[in-house]
């Protein structure tokens, strides 16, 4: 009788022994899970960079840098950059530099071409053209601005809907999209 006591106890313990190490490794594998979650998650957002600067420079000489405070690439197209606080210099062989300035871009880090929108200031030979947006493309060699299109020097102020500049011959188109509309320039 006393070895079937021990015998149901000594089974008993092993039994709660058995259970108590089985609960335990299902906590710990739920934490595992939960750390990998946590992981994937970071991952996931760890796409933002700080600081941002690419340059790049066309065959014949032309110099491209754009730079921003933070810059997240784009999951669907790890190509696109979405930056935030931007600014750019273009420096054209035999002409001054352009300075670039917007609250965010989208950079293509294949072609080059950004898109820049929200207070846009481009800046060039004591010029200033505002607006909202910017389409520049090393590819067309070209700029449109676009969107609230303010213009000033020092002897004008223009307001238009889009100014097209050529980068390689220096044209400029001004013009409204509605052909009823007349591009507004006022003497400062």
């Amino acid at each position: 009788m006393k070895r079937t006591i021990v015998i149901v106890t000594s089974l008993a313990v092993f039994v709660l022994i058995l259970f108590f190490f089985y609960f335990k490794s299902l906590k710990n594998e739920k934490k595992i899970t939960q750390a990998e979650e946590n992981l994937e998650e970071n991952t996931s957002a760890s796409n933002i960079i700080e600081n941002v600067e690419y340059s790049s420079k066309d065959a014949k000489g032309n110099e491209y840098i754009i730079r921003a405070k933070t810059g997240e690439i784009d999951i669907s197209e790890n190509n696109v950059i979405f930056l935030k606080n931007v600014n750019a210099v273009v420096n054209l062989v035999n002409s001054k530099k352009v300075l670039i300035f917007a609250d965010y871009g989208k950079y293509n880090i294949n072609n080059y071409n950004t898109i820049f929108s929200k207070n846009v200031i481009i800046e060039y030979l004591g010029k200033k053209i505002n607006s909202e947006y910017l389409d520049f493309s090393i590819e067309r060699k070209s700029m449109i601005i676009s969107k609230n299109v303010i213009y000033k020097d020092l002897i004008n102020t223009m307001k238009a809907d889009v100014i097209e500049l050529d980068l390689e011959t220096k044209d400029i188109k001004i013009y409204m999209y509605d052909k009823n509309n007349k591009v507004l320039i006022k003497k400062n």
